[in-house]
């Protein structure tokens, strides 16, 4: 079964596997189009996934984080938050 339990046992999890692509492709970017120094905590068997910025985000990084995002709430609607749930957490 995959991270967001999706598909039945021992099938490829594809709601995971875009869940991934979104925000592992949006870290990669910030980091390396964008220059952002980030903190990244992990733990894969729980499907948990935590970014730290530095300073404050530039304009093009805001951006790439509102399209991830809104991406991600689309999946929410679209499959429901028992499979996904967007959280937002200020510091």
């Amino acid at each position: 079964m995959g991270h967001a339990e999706y598909a039945k046992k021992g099938k490829p999890d594809v709601l995971c596997a875009a869940i991934s692509a979104l925000t592992i492709g949006t870290i990669n970017s910030l980091e390396e189009l964008a220059g952002e120094k980030l903190r990244i905590t992990q733990n894969e068997e729980k499907g948990f996934l935590r970014c730290d910025f530095d300073s404050t985000l530039q304009e093009k990084s805001s951006f790439l984080m509102d399209s991830m995002v809104f991406s991600l709430e689309n999946i929410s609607r679209e499959y429901g938050d028992k499979y996904l749930q967007v959280k937002f957490e200020e510091v």
